[in-house]
């Protein structure tokens, strides 16, 4: 087992590896892969052998909390389990492949947890974030923090979030209920800075959504890092990036391959950017990153 760096999720008082786990990888389709069930228990338990003990899912992530429950019910009490509510439960896409609409309803949000609940065998989710980023005035007009508060009384559910993105997020932070909230944030998509500190800072724990895969990709072509990587490659850089934001508390990273989880392990040990090297980087994409302070 590694000895991955650690931090407190924000007020809910529960230690956490920087280094998460997102499940969307394990939904069948995404990017055009079968999912089979042993190579999902592998890695499922190879993440919880590296000493990875946050585990990020969805209803939304097809057979996601299925194999999860399958493969590492378990071993429930060496992770923290994050699912998501306001998923469509039990509809179809349309013809075209459009998805149903998320739906914020209190039954609706409480089909989702108890569906997630029976799907990872388990009593309790630590986490329930409201998906698909609902604004303030969806919440409000369904009462749909007050189920979660009702389910988190009923001991079904520990802590209470949001996966959300500006402009939203700004009205979500400032609402004060949330126990943690999860935020896009890399260097190819650096414009929620400012709004993780905001987070954290109101005692909020903070959830990062980091595709490094996809980030190297992302970054952009004027912004050129080669003199900054000091011989590590751009997927550790781009990790350790967003790792080097101080109001982090973790980042959740996907991958059905065990060597690439390896090589994730081995860059958050490494821990944050030399702060002139993130500093740097920073400066970089200055241009995209949206500041908040007049809003």
């Amino acid at each position: 087992m590694s000895d991955l760096p650690r931090t407190m999720l924000g007020r809910t008082g529960v230690e956490v590896t920087r280094l998460g786990y997102g499940a969307m990888e394990l939904m069948d389709g995404l990017r055009g892969r079968s999912i089979e069930a042993a190579p999902a228990k592998r890695v499922l338990n190879a993440v919880l052998d590296a000493g990875i003990n946050f585990i990020d899912t969805s209803p939304d992530y097809g057979n996601s909390e299925t194999l999860i429950g399958e493969a590492i019910s378990h071993r429930r009490d060496q992770y923290f389990l994050a699912s998501k509510c306001g998923c469509p439960i039990n509809q179809r896409r349309s013809a075209s492949g459009e998805r149903p609409p998320h739906v914020f309803t209190r039954q609706n949000i409480r089909a989702c947890v108890e569906q997630s609940l029976k799907r990872m065998k388990t009593d309790h989710l630590d986490l329930v974030q409201f998906h698909h980023n609902p604004t303030r005035a969806v919440l409000e007009e369904n009462d749909s923090v007050a189920e979660l508060d009702a389910l988190k009384a009923e001991g079904k559910i520990r802590f209470t979030g949001m996966s959300g993105d500006l402009p939203n997020l700004r009205e979500q932070v400032r609402m004060g209920v949330f126990d943690a909230f999860q935020i896009p944030y890399s260097l190819a998509h650096p414009e929620h800075h400012e709004w993780i500190t905001r987070a954290s800072r109101a005692g909020a724990g903070t959830v990062i959504r980091c595709d490094v895969g996809r980030g190297i990709r992302a970054v952009p072509a004027h912004a050129n890092f080669d003199d900054l990587l000091n011989g590590v490659s751009m997927l550790e850089f781009l990790l350790r990036f967003t790792l080097s934001h101080p109001h982090v508390s973790t980042t959740i990273v996907g991958t059905m391959n065990p060597d690439h989880l390896a090589d994730n392990v081995r860059a958050a040990g490494k821990g944050p950017l030399p702060d002139d090297v993130y500093e740097e980087a920073k400066r970089r994409v200055s241009g995209l990153i949206i500041s908040s302070e007049s809003t």
